[in-house]
């Protein structure tokens, strides 16, 4: 017995639709799940005082300053190397041998578990560079991982810039920099920023690779050659040896809260980019 069209059409589009509401009731779950139990204890001093008694009292004054560190550092080094790369691929070369190695070897990067990096960089920039344990080596290490994901969404919107738009500027007299710096970037920043973001965010979620490069130093880090210690690191500390899960919690939170402010920061800038250039 064949079924309608429509009434295909319809179960699909319900099923779409269940699948939606499934995962987006997950997701809620577990971030007011965490919220519930940490934001009670989210206060000033938890947030301004750095912990004692090895995390059991105290807050994450720390571990804040140290994420940062640590994810500026990467963004910095990552973002340049993979928007180059991106413009290189598409802008400064032809298809062939060369493209597709790169691009493969972009991939198997970003297929690489994070541990394998966290590895790499404990005997690469810990130990034969001398860094030691180091925000430094730890943000060499989170650059490495997350450039697979800036060369990618770079070059896929670089891709989505209209060849017209390169052909207009051409015929305005530029030269390939010129177009490729005004227009081809200009009109390709959002879709490059989606990645420096999603980047961020992996960034400051990332435990097992600071965790053998950064350290897990309690101190407060003055130099990016110090061990310190980021939130999530913090995090899995806490609860993994059940040092007090409520502060585990409390970290908890801050996190979400901090992915949650650096996305919309990053859509806002986006958004007001956007409708300034057109």
């Amino acid at each position: 017995m064949r079924i309608p069209p429509f009434l295909t059409q319809r179960l699909a589009i319900s099923c779409m639709w269940i699948i939606t509401a499934l995962t987006l009731g997950v997701l809620i779950f577990v971030v007011a799940y965490i919220l519930y139990h940490g934001l009670p204890l989210l206060t000033w001093t938890f947030l301004s005082e750095a912990p004692r008694s090895m995390g059991r009292e105290g807050g994450v004054l720390p571990m804040i300053v140290g994420t940062l560190w640590c994810t500026a550092l990467a963004v910095l080094v990552a973002a340049p190397v993979g928007v180059a790369t991106a413009i290189y691929l598409t802008e400064y070369t032809r298809e062939g041998r060369l493209t597709n190695i790169i691009r493969f070897g972009a991939d198997c990067l970003a297929g690489i578990p994070s541990i394998i990096f966290g590895l790499f960089g404990f005997v690469f920039f810990v130990i034969t560079l001398g860094m030691g344990f180091s925000i430094l080596a730890g943000s060499l290490t989170l650059a490495i991982m997350v450039l697979p994901t800036i060369i990618r969404t770079a070059e896929e919107a670089i891709r989505r810039v209209p060849q017209s738009y390169r052909d207009v500027s051409y015929g305005l007299g530029s030269t390939r920099w010129q177009m490729v710096t005004r227009v081809v970037l200009r009109s390709a920043l959002p879709g490059i920023c989606t990645g420096i973001v999603l980047s961020v965010g992996r960034c400051v979620s990332e435990t097992a690779a600071v965790m053998l490069t950064a350290g897990a130093a309690l101190g407060f880090p003055r130099s990016a050659l110090e061990s310190s210690r980021t939130l999530a690191l913090h995090f899995y500390i806490l609860s993994r040896e059940g040092i007090s899960m409520p502060l585990a919690f409390a970290t908890a939170s801050v996190l979400i809260l901090a992915i949650l402010i650096i996305n919309l920061s990053a859509y806002w800038l986006m958004r007001r980019f956007v409708t300034k250039v057109v």
